[in-house]
């Protein structure tokens, strides 16, 4: 049996930018994907730590070392720049390999969204 399991987790970042007029996905500093091991076109779930909102989109890649977090389309409505969000991306593995799987979890500043050293 297969089960989801988290792989990839951006904790407490902030929301830099929100395009309610692009087609949609949110847009992350390349450096926070690779650091996370996220993937563009990669489902992933973020969740408003300011209002509780939940939502799911996918990933396109933002400009390396900028720091953008950007929430576009409809999910633009969910989040306030400024706001704080937790990026998670799941995967499906069978359950003896999720007992020894550890995922990959960043800890950027909460100001400039820059990985920590």
């Amino acid at each position: 049996m297969l089960i989801q399991v988290m792989k990839s987790k951006i904790h407490r970042v902030r929301v830099t930018e929100a395009d309610l007029n692009y087609i949609g996905s949110i847009t992350i500093d390349e450096n926070l994907m690779d650091a996370a091991n996220l993937q563009e076109n990669e489902k992933v779930q973020v969740v408003n730590i300011n209002n509780g909102e939940r939502l799911e989109t996918y990933v396109i890649k933002g400009v390396r070392g900028s720091g953008v977090i950007c929430l576009n389309g409809p999910a633009a409505r969910k989040v306030a720049v400024g706001d704080i969000v937790i990026i998670i991306g799941y995967g499906l593995m069978d359950q003896e390999a999720a007992r020894s799987f550890r995922p990959a979890v960043v800890f950027p500043d909460e100001l400039t969204n820059l990985i920590r050293s």
